[in-house]
């Protein structure tokens, strides 16, 4: 499942058919794709892991699930489930979700949750997370009502760069260390994306999927962790253990 800087980059791709007419929609989606040709593409905005294309009164979210992709001015043999083309290009969409919301994103989206948004607002994540005390921190990074855009990877990275094992239970974790977190969950988001940009991402993987610690030469340890029994890789030695 891609994370909120791989959105962002679809985001950024996209960006030149903004103030285009949709000359023409198609694909096996649900929606009523009739209803997008002839519309202008206002923007195009990323919240999280949502890709959102904006029209003057509805949006359409593209979640891209597990196997989810695009494409922009290429095609592949794959069914498509949404196609539009302008008269500077296509865009199409594979094994992704499609939805229309009505309204503008602004008015259906909060900003301040998404990490990668100019409006993210750290101190709220962190009174949020001051109401899940029994809740373990491998889930919460992954809640996108607190950390919108967080995926595996990121969380990964992240508890491993504060020294914070994944199972620790939230309300144990001191609050200097909580607004560490907090923290580099966005500083890494933007890290993750420039990585990406640069096909050097796995290479500054410290921990995700990873057989050793880079810090102390120790075993990493495998487990499917949390509610959510999300792979965590993480070190006994290095990421302490609030309980």
């Amino acid at each position: 499942m891609p994370e909120g800087p791989s959105i962002v980059i679809a985001k950024e791709e996209m960006s030149v058919f903004i103030g285009k007419k949709v000359v023409e929609a198609h694909g096996n989606t649900k929606i009523d794709s009739d209803r997008l040709e002839g519309k202008v593409l206002s923007d195009v905005k990323s919240w999280g892991k949502h890709l959102l294309l904006c029209f003057d009164d509805f949006t359409v979210r593209i979640h891209f699930l597990l196997f989810g992709s695009y494409l922009v001015n290429e095609s592949k043999s794959a069914n498509v489930r949404l196609g539009l083309f302008f008269k500077n290009g296509h865009m199409n969409f594979y094994a992704a979700s499609v939805k229309v919301l009505e309204g503008t994103a602004d008015s259906l989206y909060d900003w301040s949750a998404d990490v990668m948004s100019e409006q993210w607002n750290p101190r709220l994540a962190v009174k949020k997370l001051a109401d899940k005390k029994e809740e373990l921190i491998c889930d919460e990074l992954l809640d996108q009502d607190v950390f919108s855009g967080v995926g595996n990877i990121i969380k990964n990275e992240v508890l491993f760069r504060v020294g914070v094992h994944p199972n620790s239970l939230v309300g144990k974790i001191p609050s200097k260390k909580m607004k560490e977190i907090v923290e580099q969950a966005q500083n890494y988001s933007f890290d993750f994306l420039r990585w990406k940009k640069e096909n050097q991402l796995k290479k500054n993987w410290l921990v995700h999927t990873k057989k050793e610690c880079s810090k102390c030469g120790r075993l990493l340890v495998k487990e499917y962790t949390g509610k959510k029994k999300r792979r965590s890789f993480f070190c006994t030695n290095c990421q302490k253990l609030y309980v």
